[in-house]
C-alpha cells in the first residue's frame, strides 16, 4: 500500500490525459517499448490508421501490440484512487469518473458541447395516426403531444426537449462493452 502511494504521487495530472483524444483515459494501454499511455479506442485506431508506429513518438509497435495492446493496469488503479479538477467546474473528481462527470457537468457541455449520445428514439406503431390529409402524424415520445409529421415532431423535440435527460436503453458498442466488463471485474476485485 505505501509503494502504491508513493508511485502515484510521482504522477501528474497531465499523465491521466490521452495524447490522441486530449480527454482523461479510457482503458489506458501502454507501448512496450516507449511506454506510452493512450486511450485503448485511440491507440486501436491511430494503430489502423497508421500502422506499425507509436502515435506519439513515431517509434516501432509489435504486430502483437497493435491487435492486442498491454492494458496500463498500474496507471488504471492510481486513476482510482487520485482526484483531479473538471476542466470547467473545477469540482474534485476521481479521474476514473471524470468522463462520466463530463456528461453532467453544465459548465463542461457549455464549453466543449453536448455529449455526442443523442437518443435515438422509435417511433412505435401505435404512437402514429393519420392526419385528415391521410399524413401519417406522430407523438411526442417525451411529453405525448400528438398530431406531429416527422419534422415537426423533430423540431418540437429539438425545441423542447433538447437538454432533458431521458433513460435510454442504446446498444453498446464493442468499446463500450470492454469497458464495463473492466470496472466490473474491479468491482469483483476490490
Amino acid at each position: 500500500m505505501a509503494e502504491d502511494l508513493s508511485a502515484a504521487t510521482s504522477y501528474t495530472e497531465d499523465d491521466f490525459y490521452c495524447p490522441v483524444c486530449q480527454e482523461v483515459l479510457k482503458t489506458p494501454v501502454r507501448t512496450a517499448a516507449c511506454q506510452h499511455v493512450f486511450c485503448r479506442k485511440c491507440f486501436l485506431t491511430a494503430m489502423r490508421e497508421s500502422g506499425i508506429h507509436c502515435p506519439l513518438c513515431r517509434g516501432n509497435v509489435t504486430r502483437r501490440e497493435r491487435a492486442c495492446p498491454e492494458r496500463a493496469l498500474d496507471l488504471e488503479n492510481i486513476m482510482r484512487k487520485l482526484s483531479g479538477s473538471c476542466r470547467c467546474c473545477a469540482k474534485q473528481i476521481k479521474f476514473y469518473r471524470m468522463r462520466h462527470h463530463y456528461k453532467s457537468c453544465k459548465k463542461y457541455q457549455d464549453e466543449y458541447g453536448v455529449s455526442a449520445i443523442i437518443p435515438n428514439f422509435q417511433i412505435s406503431q401505435d404512437s402514429v395516426g393519420n392526419s385528415s390529409s391521410g399524413h401519417p402524424t406522430f407523438k411526442c415520445p417525451l411529453c405525448q403531444e400528438s398530431n406531429f409529421t416527422r419534422q415537426r415532431l423533430l423540431d418540437h423535440c429539438n425545441s423542447n426537449h433538447l437538454f432533458q435527460i431521458v433513460p435510454v436503453n442504446l446498444q453498446l458498442d464493442e468499446e463500450t462493452q470492454y469497458q464495463t466488463a473492466v470496472e466490473e471485474s474491479f468491482q469483483v476485485n476490490i
